[in-house]
């Protein structure tokens, strides 16, 4: 297996090239489960954002929610996570579809109509692992545009080149794209 070494926040990381179609690689960045490398993104991704004004952080779920936790405790806030699927204990959710470039069929983006009452009016971060296409964000920001937040930043550890172009994201590092080898 071919490797791409990361260098992020001060620590390095090994990182799997993995195909996600015939003719693109990607290294493969799950944060989730290192604690050392979850803190430090934290610590820097609040520090680049300076003195900014919020009352809430947002991130999509499943892979952003430690990162988006470690940066609430640092930055004395809470947070909501939007979910990818409608949950029976939800009262009135609201729903957007998105398709990136890691999955292969169409995801579905959901707030539970409780968390909406929490961010309503309210300045907010949305926080993600990586940003590829910028899809995701797009969805997301639309839920937070439906529930009447007011997202004023987004941040994620890597942006990913050949995607999204960063305007609008504060990130600490690039993540290089791979043409599969013919």
């Amino acid at each position: 297996m071919d490797f791409y070494e990361l260098h992020l926040a001060g620590l390095v990381r090994r990182l799997p090239k993995v195909a996600i179609s015939k003719d693109l690689s990607i290294a493969s960045f799950v944060m989730m489960g290192d604690t050392e490398l979850v803190e430090r993104c934290a610590e820097k991704l609040t520090e680049k954002l300076g003195d900014i004004s919020l009352d809430a952080l947002v991130c999509p779920e499943a892979k952003a929610i430690p990162l988006t936790h470690a940066m609430a405790r640092i930055m004395k806030l809470n947070y909501v996570v939007i979910r990818k699927s409608v949950k029976g204990y939800m009262v009135e959710p609201l729903v957007e579809t998105v398709r990136s470039i890691t999955t292969t069929e169409e995801q579905t983006l959901v707030m539970d109509g409780s968390d909406v009452a929490k961010i309503r009016g309210r300045k907010v971060c949305l926080v993600d692992d990586v940003v590829s296409t910028g899809a995701s964000l797009r969805s997301a920001r639309q839920i937070l545009d439906r529930a009447g937040a007011i997202t004023v930043a987004q941040a994620a550890p890597l942006l990913e080149e050949g995607g999204h172009d960063g305007e609008g994201v504060t990130f600490l590092e690039t993540l290089p794209v791979f043409p599969t080898e013919k």
